[in-house]
């Protein structure tokens, strides 16, 4: 038993020995292709950055909390070594995912040989509509109009009346009937009244041959045509005038189309426009221009462009797309860049589109354009891209998503730095006695500024009334107009936030106070201590805003314990 124990153990040892020449050597200067692949890694996690999908401004080392919002952060996008300012590089998987397209630029002469698309539908002829009314007070017995798009035809039963009024005539008729030999003048008046109230001749004679009255009295359609809207009910009482049905004539009908306001030059009443329909798209029918509007729609930035077309077959259903194509009446042939409509963003007044910038690489630059015409899904570039340029047509939003979380220039995201911009060169000048009197003025904003992000709606109150009472002493020193009226809107704002104890209403100002308060610090430049410049993205409705800070790190104004700590430092002041 001992001797099997020894064995035992002998073979323990041999085996460990033989692990260690196995394995235990390879831990000093060799590695194994597992170690190096962790050791690679290991190397590239140590360069990777992270970034919030909200503040895209924040790099961080390693992963965590943003420190504005609390969000977890994201991987940031790595591959951008080697990039101009504010190119973004975009990874082919992405590019794939997304299906982003991209289209090279050239010249070329206005569509199909000056012909302008547009689009539009197909309306009512106004000029063909009618109104069927009631031409004395009643109550509707019977209604033969049941539905809207009935085809009622001229001379026929519309409805019948119970008519007390005509009643009374119809007896003042037949009186005036066995006096007409020696009162003709009175016989002539009383059939003249019945005939107002639109009785036909032979109506009028049944009358009178019958001599007897009818309680309920028909009224006949004057017009052909289909009803478009039913205007009353059987069992409704109506007035004299009120309309019973609206018909309109379809054997004519209008195509109206929306034309852009750099487009109206285009046009003229005359001109000649092939229309064609999605429910016969291998028909084209031809149209004369009747009428363009004199009024521009403000809110669609675009005028009406009408054409008459005859409708006898039915083919036009009003409410049916149409595409109109209208030849210029410009005779401009000059050569213009042409893209298309998928390929802009709009940002306020301003047109951008991603140029790609490597051919070899997905790498991309947001480019400001000058738009021209737009004709049908295509627009003319007057400025910002040149022949040849390659541009993304399909996955631009995705394209600026991306930009957006690498903190570069994107349509999101421009707006802000404009902001920046636009106060930064916003060149002011104050005498020397202003400077000390501002900077007196900021103890007391300053005060404001942290009631505000403990919602103390009082202290909000007092501390404006004393930033106001030093701020109009700035106004006693010599201002230019820029200048004085920065310091007369401060001031306003001070007395609005002083005088209304709603916080909410507090803050509505505060974002007011600020654009011009901080207009006027940033050129003042002698602070003994640093000002910080920070903003919110979520304040003002989403629209962002500022506010003056001795503190780096963020304490919110504008909501308080709610987010205390969403915003950023956009500007420094001073030192």
């Amino acid at each position: 038993m001992k001797k099997n124990m020894l064995y035992i153990g002998i073979a323990v040892l041999v085996g460990l020995f033989a692990g260690w020449l196995i394995f235990g050597g390879t831990t000093g200067d060799t590695m194994t292709d597992k170690d190096m692949s962790d050791h690679d890694h290991a190397g590239e996690s140590a360069d990777q950055m992270w970034t919030c999908s909200m503040h895209p401004q924040v790099m961080q080392p390693e992963p965590g909390d943003c420190p504005i919002c609390g969000m977890d952060l994201i991987p940031a996008e790595s591959s951008a070594v080697g990039l101009a300012l504010n190119e973004i590089k975009m990874t082919k998987n992405a590019m794939a995912l997304a299906n982003i397209r991209t289209t090279i630029v050239g010249n070329g002469t206005a569509e199909n040989d000056g012909m302008i698309s547009l689009s539009g539908k197909i309306q009512m002829n106004e000029e063909e509509n009618a109104i069927q009314a009631s031409y004395f007070d009643g109550r509707i017995e019977r209604l033969n109009v049941n539905y809207e798009g009935q085809e009622v035809k001229k001379g026929q039963l519309l409805a019948t009346i119970y008519a007390p009024n005509l009643i009374a005539a119809q007896q003042e008729l037949i009186t005036a009937a066995s006096l007409k030999e020696s009162q003709p003048a009175l016989y002539k008046a009383v059939r003249n009244k019945l005939k107002l109230w639109k009785l036909s001749e032979n109506q009028i004679n049944s009358i009178e041959e019958s001599g007897s009255v009818k309680e309920n009295f028909p009224i006949y359609a004057t017009i052909s045509g289909t009803v478009s809207e039913k205007m009353a009910s059987e069992g409704d009482y109506i007035k004299q005038g009120q309309p019973i049905v609206k018909v309109s004539n379809l054997n004519s009908v209008w195509a109206e189309f929306d034309a852009y306001e750099n487009q109206i030059s285009k046009f003229k009443i005359g001109q000649k426009i092939e229309i064609t329909t999605n429910a016969y798209p291998n028909q084209e029918f031809d149209a004369t221009v009747t009428f363009i509007d004199p009024v521009l729609n403000t809110q669609t930035r675009t005028v009406t462009v009408r054409a008459n077309l005859n409708n006898n077959k039915g083919i036009f259903k009003p409410g049916m797309f149409v595409t109109g194509k209208i030849k210029s009446k410009s005779t401009d042939s000059k050569e213009q860049l042409v893209i298309p409509a998928s390929a802009v963003m709009w940002t306020g007044e301003r047109s951008v589109v991603y140029i790609k910038t490597d051919a070899n690489e997905p790498i991309f630059k947001m480019q400001e354009i000058t738009l021209g015409n737009r004709n049908g899904d295509m627009y003319t570039v007057v400025a910002g891209l040149q022949d040849g340029d390659e541009i993304v047509t399909n996955g631009t939003f995705t394209v600026d998503a991306a930009a957006q979380l690498q903190g570069k220039a994107s349509m999101m995201n421009q707006e802000r730095d404009a902001m920046k911009n636009e106060m930064s060169e916003m060149k002011m000048e104050f005498p020397k006695n202003f400077q000390s009197v501002l900077k007196e003025a900021l103890l007391p904003y300053l005060q404001m500024k942290d009631a505000f992000v403990d919602s103390n709606s009082d202290e909000v109150s007092k501390y404006a009334k004393l930033t106001s009472q030093q701020m109009n002493k700035l106004q006693k020193e010599d201002l230019g107009q820029m200048e004085k009226s920065h310091v007369e809107k401060s001031i306003e704002m001070l007395d609005a936030i002083s005088g209304n104890k709603n916080l909410e209403n507090q803050r509505a100002h505060f974002v007011l106070l600020n654009e011009n308060m901080i207009a006027i610090a940033m050129n003042v430049n002698d602070f003994s201590q640093k000002l910080f410049v920070q903003k919110c993205p979520m304040a003002n409705n989403n629209k962002g805003a500022l506010w003056l800070s001795l503190d780096e790190n963020i304490r919110n104004p504008y909501y308080g314990e709610t987010m205390m700590t969403c915003g950023a430092v956009i500007d420094t002041i001073g030192q």
